[in-house]
């Protein structure tokens, strides 16, 4: 494995590289990686339509992933990179997973359940709260998304 020490725009490039796949085969456009202790372990995009799955989220994917690489339903060294800030569904196995930081780009003001909709690390309860920062290549990650958006609306975003 290659061992990676980069910043988080660094890492967000390199979600956002999934992202382009995504695009590339006309999926919204979502990309996500997850880092363990300086290592990629996990690359993933959105595929819904593609699969006909609703959970197939670039972060759901990914975290499929590190749990199988690792061998371990616990991502507790690990950093979740994702060019969209996570739904409800993706919040909840970031949650479940227990990974620490998540890094986002874009803000989701429809979906996003890391502060736009409303905030996870804010409902009492969890066992587990992981570190949140958003924003980070946040034009370019919402770039690619409004684009996306606008040409099959066909109208402006």
């Amino acid at each position: 494995m290659k061992k990676y020490v980069k910043t988080n725009e660094e890492y967000m490039e390199l979600a956002y590289k999934e992202a382009l796949k995504a695009q590339a085969i006309d999926e919204v456009p979502v990309g996500a990686i997850i880092v363990c202790e300086g290592v990629i372990i996990a690359r993933a995009y959105n595929s819904r339509n593609k699969s006909q799955c609703a959970t197939a989220h670039a972060e759901h994917i990914a975290i499929e992933k590190a749990c199988k690489k690792l061998k371990s339903w616990r991502l507790e060294n690990c950093t979740l990179y994702v060019t969209l800030e996570p739904c409800p569904m993706c919040a909840g196995a970031i949650i479940q997973s227990r990974i620490p930081k998540v890094v986002f780009g874009a803000y989701d003001p429809k979906g996003g359940c890391f502060g736009s909709c409303v905030d996870f690390n804010q409902i009492v309860g969890f066992n587990h709260y992981p570190e949140v920062e958003g924003g980070v290549l946040q034009e370019e990650c919402s770039k690619i998304l409004s684009s996306f958006f606008k040409s099959k609306r066909g109208k402006t975003v």
